[in-house]
């Protein structure tokens, strides 16, 4: 099979792969250069860049795309599924890590870290300042999304002594229902009673048409003044300007790794009234960027390219209807 890395991905499952299958490793390709580079390619792995219809039209060989994490809102899945093409993800490898950040920015906050460092660097010693801090024990925390980012999270967030609470849902696993009772997690019938309820509102669930936006001016109204507002899953899911109104009127803080229209290189100039408000500690969208999780997405990302070569097998196929999406596959048929 013929693969094309278009993002940065670790030494030795390159090596794992090249030594199987024909491997191109090109970490610095854009958006907007992938459509030249994808003809010829039956597969293509991803973390940020994009994957427009554009690029998914011009590819002639294309089966398959393997976003290297765990949402797919940077690929243009409709596109794919009409053309046949197969977009899968690594769900759960980088979990640990995005809950271990959404734990720094709730402690960051709290104690005012990022301003003290700065002003400490900048020769300034204000200890009457950063004396203060409410503290994170026996709060209560609210957990919106149960999957295994969620779930990571509030296991250490309840061993920090806060009390974790999420919305009821009908449909639940077995599994993350006993895990929850294991935690302590106690369920409320609703979102905007989760708000009113705690004192930190933490966001663990995709980019959907029922979740983009859903903390906006309607769900602030809900929340205590004062509040914490953790976000480390997608950039959509918050209404900034509402967000900023919320900060400005009742005092609410944020811990924010993912903006929207953040930039899609590792680097470029960004302006955000959100991520530059003083209420906000903001990170660089590095919740799954440890040496740890992604060697894991990696390792994940291999395994899946290898079962499709071996059987056809797309696991962790988000678009699994493809074929029925597909009447004439062509050159793009997976078969």
């Amino acid at each position: 099979m013929r693969i094309l890395i278009a993002d940065a991905f670790p030494e030795q499952h390159r090596n794992r792969l090249a030594a199987a299958h024909d491997c191109v490793y090109e970490p610095d390709t854009t958006a907007d250069q992938l459509p030249a580079e994808i003809a010829g390619y039956e597969s293509l792995v991803v973390r940020s860049t994009r994957v427009t219809a554009q690029a998914l039209e011009s590819a002639n060989a294309l089966r398959l795309v393997i976003r290297a994490g765990s949402g797919t809102n940077t690929i243009d899945t409709d596109t794919a599924s009409r053309l046949g093409i197969y977009v899968c993800n690594v769900p759960g490898r980088n979990a640990i890590a995005v809950a271990e950040l959404t734990c720094a920015l709730l402690l960051a906050i709290d104690r005012n870290i990022a301003d003290g460092v700065a002003d400490l660097r900048a020769g300034k010693w204000d200890k009457k300042r950063y004396s203060h801090a409410r503290g994170i024990f026996g709060r209560d925390v609210g957990v919106v999304g149960l999957g295994q980012v969620g779930l990571a999270f509030a296991e250490r967030a309840a061993a920090f002594g806060t009390r974790v609470h999420a919305v009821s849902k009908p449909g639940r696993d077995q599994q993350t229902l006993e895990r929850a009772q294991d935690i302590g997690i106690t369920f409320v019938d609703d979102l905007p009673e989760l708000a009113r309820t705690c004192d930190v509102l933490s966001l663990h669930v995709p980019a959907t048409d029922t979740t983009r936006r859903l903390v906006d001016r309607e769900l602030l109204a809900q929340v205590r003044p004062g509040a914490i507002i953790l976000n480390t899953a997608r950039g959509d899911l918050i209404d900034e300007d509402a967000l900023i109104e919320a900060m400005e009127t009742k005092g609410v803080r944020a811990g924010i790794d993912v903006h929207a229209d953040e930039p899609t290189t590792g680097t470029d100039t960004f302006r955000s009234r959100l991520a530059a408000h003083p209420n906000v500690c903001g990170t660089h969208h590095i919740g799954a960027s440890t040496e740890q999780a992604q060697a894991a997405v990696a390792a994940e990302t291999v395994h899946v390219i290898e079962e499709y070569a071996k059987a056809g097998t797309a696991l962790h196929c988000v678009n699994p209807r493809t074929r029925e999406f597909a009447p004439s596959l062509s050159a793009n048929d997976p078969s």
